[in-house]
């Protein structure tokens, strides 16, 4: 079962995060963004409502890498969708093939950065060239620029929300982490994700470590016989549409 205290702590260390980082600027919950939606909201609903189910997104940050397709062979078979926050350099320039695969099976394609500097770190200039390389060459492979982005680390601040906003992209940050870069126990991946699990939640891992991607398919069966459907970030927020320049967290 989720547990409340590894869910509030995860909130509080995304909120220590962004406080360090100089953000001023308030995060809205994807709940809180379905509610405050307008009557004629143009967002796309997945396989379900989630103003009346019990929706999760599943997100991977830092692909493409050589075990993606194996990912996307499991999320077929499952029919889920999830959402892809893909690194440019060494990533979508090296596998523009699987680039191309997640955006054709339904996935939702996601900007994280050129080389994952922390962009807080950055200059204008630097934060806006991290961004916008990544906006190109998934424009390049798919014909479409994403409209979300993940920043690296989860660190964020006005000027980086003021570039995003410019550059039509909104920031999401996450509910749910396994931490999967410091272990490759596909056990232990899978059962935090379990315990950290809620409603309207934003479960981060990352495509590219050994035990993450056999730790899929039983956090999706677990959560699915929980009674979660899974849905992208997008379908998530449903009917709203992700403002530009936004911080959404869970």
């Amino acid at each position: 079962m989720p547990s409340a205290t590894m869910g509030l702590t995860t909130a509080l260390v995304t909120a220590l995060t962004l406080t360090l980082s100089g953000c001023s600027m308030d995060t809205t919950a994807p709940g809180s963004a379905r509610g405050e939606a307008a009557s004629d909201a143009k967002g796309s609903f997945g396989p379900a409502d989630c103003r009346k189910a019990k929706c999760i997104a599943l997100t991977f940050d830092a692909g493409p890498g050589k075990d993606t397709p194996r990912l996307l062979d499991i999320l077929k078979e499952k029919k889920v969708h999830a959402t892809f926050f893909l690194l440019g350099r060494h990533h979508v320039v090296k596998y523009p093939e699987v680039v191309r695969r997640i955006a054709d099976e339904g996935h939702e394609v996601a900007n994280h950065t050129w080389t994952h500097k922390v962009l807080t770190d950055q200059k204008p200039d630097a934060i806006r060239a991290e961004l916008e390389k990544t906006q190109l060459a998934i424009e390049k492979i798919t014909g479409k620029q994403p409209t979300l982005m993940r920043p690296p680390q989860g660190r964020t601040d006005d000027t980086v929300s003021d570039i995003s906003k410019d550059l039509g992209l909104s920031q999401v940050l996450w509910s749910a982490t396994a931490k999967d870069y410091s272990t490759n126990d596909s056990a232990l991946i899978e059962k935090r994700i379990l315990d950290q699990a809620g409603k309207d939640g934003i479960i981060l891992l990352h495509d590219i470590y050994k035990g993450t991607v056999p730790a899929v398919p039983g956090i999706i069966d677990a959560l699915q016989k929980d009674g979660y459907t899974f849905v992208t970030v997008p379908e998530l927020m449903a009917p709203a549409v992700p403002e530009p320049g936004t911080i959404y967290r869970p």
